[in-house]
């Protein structure tokens, strides 16, 4: 064996064993394990370049909104949600900590100033605040005294970049602006009679106000406020809490929709319908395989086959289902489900037909139709040819093509089928690579359409490549690539 080959059994052994990616799992940096003997893996270097890539691209943090009435229990529900998410950096940025400082005018007639109002906060450097944190950049926070109602000159709270943001406030829903930043919003729901109570404790005792300012104060500025501002922002609330902090239920399954979103690729964040497969060292060496120049055309046709079988069979759990009971060999009930029986797939030819068997193989005797559109540049698409079902408006689509690139093609692809009758919400693009562009193309385009791939990509060449990329999938898979 040359020196230049790389062996099948080491890449897949080597992938499947630990993997160095400069990271360990409590968040320390770790080294590869250093030794003397001659190793494959010092006789088979890796390029470095697509880890650096994945390590320098920053991640999209996860932001949450958390509003709701005056002492309704936001900072509890905060705080709880930042013990769960204890295995992740968590900042916590308050409204309150925006407020504008009162003029001297104001100070004077303080008693009668709306600190409830939207225009007592400073969105402006509210929004500035939140995109700094969202881009990977640290923040000078004010320090708010409420006692004198200014900000304290010469100091601040530095807030640094994490992987999720908690912005808590009466208002943080009331501007489009602040909402547009959020990933998830939570509206904590409060008896009045419970708040009340709960800001005559905070007020007297925190702030050092009397009972009968904080009484007049609620029954004029307070109560007003909340019923013209923030109980109209409830409708903008992904996640309606009652009972605040008691409710334990709520917030373990917001922890839970948290861990998964922080699991996802960005992309999965900003487009729900988007689902990547969970990545295993498996997938992550086929992947390795495939990717590889030097493979042999048998070694990528066995290896894709079984990436495109495993992104199959995930669409394919995307589809509706109906319950169904059974009765097994030992003459009990088996209470289970019955597959989607209307589906056919829709190929684009020609990469997309390497997709077919493994569907059929999943899928028996399904129809599939094709559709061939003709590339010239990057966006002068032109359909030439297209045969499917007579009944396919009233069948679930599952649309194949193993790369998704600029996403003109998959767009095309995706009009004729609605053209010819089939509802966006019943078609699932299936492929094995994706890149950005792409799936900004087609989800802006198709909201409705769900995209199920392998592997998110970094991007597109001049060339309008993707990149790293795997190259001309259909002239590798079907041998004419020479």
């Amino acid at each position: 064996m040359s020196e230049e080959t790389i062996p099948i059994d080491y890449v897949m052994e080597a992938a499947s064993g630990p993997h160095f990616s400069g990271l360990r799992l409590d968040g320390r940096l770790s080294s590869p394990p250093s030794s003397s003997t001659s190793s494959p893996a010092h006789r088979y270097p890796v390029s470095s370049s697509f880890a650096q890539a994945d390590a320098n691209t920053p991640k999209q943090p996860f932001v949450i909104g958390v509003s709701g009435g005056t002492a309704s229990g936001k900072t509890t529900v905060c705080d709880m949600i930042i013990q769960q998410l204890h295995d992740h950096r968590v900042v916590l940025v308050n409204q309150d900590s925006f407020y504008r400082g009162l003029t001297a005018e104001e100070l004077e007639r303080v008693h009668e100033y709306n600190f409830d109002h939207p225009d007592s906060f400073d969105t402006e450097q509210l929004v500035d605040c939140i995109e700094k944190l969202k881009s990977g950049q640290s923040y000078h926070v004010p320090i708010y005294d409420f006692k004198t109602h200014q900000r304290c000159v010469d100091s601040f709270r530095q807030v640094n970049a994490s992987n999720v943001i908690i912005l808590e406030g009466i208002l943080v829903f009331h501007d489009q602006r602040v909402r547009n930043l959020m990933n998830m919003k939570i509206f904590v729901d409060t008896e009045p009679d419970v708040r009340l109570a709960r800001r005559i404790r905070r007020d007297t005792v925190e702030r050092g106000r009397d009972i009968n300012s904080v009484l007049e104060q609620y029954a004029k500025f307070v109560k007003p406020a909340f019923d013209d501002f923030v109980l109209p922002s409830k409708k903008y609330a992904d996640v309606i809490i009652p009972r605040g902090g008691e409710n334990h239920v709520a917030i373990d399954l917001i922890v839970q929709h948290i861990h998964t979103k922080l699991g996802q690729h960005d992309l999965c964040k900003i487009y729900p319908n988007v689902t990547v497969i969970q990545s295993t060292f498996q997938i992550r060496g086929m992947h390795t395989l495939i990717r590889d120049q030097d493979i042999s055309k048998h070694d990528f046709v066995f290896y894709s086959d079984r990436l495109i079988r495993l992104v199959v069979e995930h669409g394919l759990g995307h589809l509706p289902f109906t319950e169904k009971q059974v009765v097994t060999p030992t003459a009990s009930v088996y209470t289970g489900v019955d597959f989607c029986k209307k589906l056919c797939g829709v190929s684009i030819i020609r990469s997309g037909e390497s997709m077919e068997n493994a569907l059929r193989a999943c899928c028996k005797g399904i129809k599939i139709g094709k559709i061939l559109i003709h590339r010239e540049g990057d966006n002068g698409m032109q359909l030439i040819y297209q045969k499917l079902p007579n009944d396919i408006s009233e069948r679930h689509v599952l649309l194949l093509d193993p790369v998704l690139a600029t996403g003109n093609s998959a767009n095309q692809a995706i009009d004729l089928l609605i053209q010819k009758g089939v509802p966006e919400s019943h078609i699932i693009f299936l492929n094995l690579i994706s890149a950005p562009e792409g799936i900004h193309c087609v989800c802006k385009r198709f909201p409705s359409l769900k995209i199920v791939t392998s592997e998110i990509d970094a991007g597109l060449n001049k060339e309008y490549r993707v990149i790293p990329g795997m190259g001309e999938f259909g002239d590798r898979y079907f041998g004419t690539d020479d």
